[in-house]
């Protein structure tokens, strides 16, 4: 069996489907490996280096000689329309958030599997994760450029030149960004709080050397599959107007709420950005160009606003680091794809509930049950859609954290998307 990985497409995208590492791995399990050429330059691996671990470099008009095709991210449209009947393409497609997509690659009869329907539920899945491993990168990256732009000291510095006391972050959500942003945050010597309306992801914040805020204006929100409840109108209004006392005290804010293809919750308003001091940073990680977590915020783009106070619009963060994100990645998809491969073919039989779960096309229809029922009833996604993943190692809690939970909107009603609840 042939399996390719092409060069992606997608804005400002420097990752890669597979490394070299992995190229090794696949080989060994008897499987060919073409590599389109230069796909892998803008994480740093060579041609060389792919040809020197087994694989065969090609042309992108070469890469439909394959049986699979690898990606990162969404086929483009000419990507699309080189695919065929009996290829199967892998990706974090994210088709529940765009039906469409779906219909296209139906109509090529190739079969879609997207990596974003992991059910991590089930322990087997774990090390196909693809979403909770970019997101434990894009947490880390966050709290790294927080660092960055704020103009004084991270931690407690004692010199000939005097005291600089350290700098207060506040993690909004405790999920695999929020912890992942906690844990690097702490090494980097901050003093750190979060919050989250899941009072259960109190011990994983603890666990790191945070302060878990409790608001007392809003109960327990925790949900079903470890996501949270949607709130009411007026518990979401207590809770912003005490959430912004909180924001206006720290120096640091970095907000991890997403919620695919809707407009991520509203965190950080107009007048909590006005309350706090100048010099101070926030880092959006739900910006998007449906807006974002801080009121006035851009996707990759940073702004200053007139007393001082410094909004980064988070864009993309695991591509920022592309090595590091493909490698992981690269486990990723290798480990789903073996799991799917049997006696030297690619075989999915639906009645397992794994490989049900992502595969989204098969022989020119739609499969998916989230998708191929369009009668039932539409999803509902949680408020915050962000996967989790254990927290970092320094003091990493035995159990995983839920995903990430918006604590100032509630969960968005008849959304198009709500990823597989996280084992969390």
């Amino acid at each position: 069996m042939k399996v390719a990985v092409v060069k992606e497409t997608g804005p400002g995208e420097r990752r890669v489907a597979l490394v070299p590492e992995a190229v090794v791995k696949l080989r060994a399990a008897g499987l060919d490996v073409l590599v389109e050429t230069g796909a892998g330059a803008s994480a740093y691996f060579s041609d060389e280096a792919f040809a020197a671990a087994g694989a065969t470099i090609v042309t992108a008009d070469q890469v439909g000689a394959a049986d699979v095709i690898l990606m990162v991210g969404r086929p483009d449209a000419e990507q699309i329309g080189r695919l065929r009947s009996g290829q199967a393409v892998f990706g974090l497609l994210a088709p529940l958030t765009s039906p469409e997509l779906a219909g296209r690659l139906a109509a090529t009869g190739a079969t879609a599997v997207s990596l974003d329907l992991i059910p991590r539920k089930l322990s087997r899945a774990q090390p196909m994760d693809a979403l909770s491993s970019q997101a434990n990168i894009a947490g880390y990256k966050a709290a790294v450029i927080a660092a960055a732009a704020f103009g004084r000291f991270f931690p407690l510095l004692i010199t000939a030149a005097g005291t600089a006391r350290p700098a207060k972050v506040l993690v909004l959500g405790a999920g695999v960004a929020g912890l992942q942003a906690i844990g690097t945050a702490r090494r980097l010597g901050a003093v750190v709080s979060a919050y989250d309306v899941r009072p259960e992801t109190k011990t994983e914040v603890s666990s790191l050397g945070a302060t878990f805020i409790e608001l007392t204006s809003v109960g327990p929100a925790g949900g079903d599959g470890g996501y949270a409840r949607a709130l009411t109108d007026s518990e979401r209004s207590a809770q912003q107007a005490e959430l912004t006392g909180h924001i206006a005290a720290h120096d640091i804010i970095i907000t991890t709420a997403q919620v695919p293809g809707r407009r991520p919750p509203l965190l950080v308003t107009d007048a909590a950005l006005k309350a706090m001091a100048a010099g101070s940073v926030l880092v959006d990680m739900g910006a998007s160009a449906l807006g974002g977590n801080v009121e006035g915020s851009v996707a990759g783009e940073t702004i200053v606003t007139e007393n001082g106070v410094t909004i980064i619009g988070a864009d993309n963060l695991p591509s920022t680091m592309a090595a590091a994100a493909s490698a992981m990645y690269a486990r990723n998809v290798s480990s789903l794809l073996l799991y799917l491969v049997k006696d030297g073919a690619l075989t999915l039989d639906l009645a397992d509930e794994l490989a049900a779960a992502v595969v989204v096309t098969r022989d020119g229809k739609i499969v998916h049950p989230a998708l191929a029922e369009p009668a039932a009833a539409p999803a509902t996604a949680p408020a915050m859609t962000t996967p989790a993943e254990p927290a970092p190692a320094e003091k990493a809690p035995a159990e995983k954290a839920p995903a990430e939970t918006a604590p100032a909107e509630p969960a968005p009603q008849n959304a198009d998307a709500a990823p597989p609840p996280a084992a969390h």
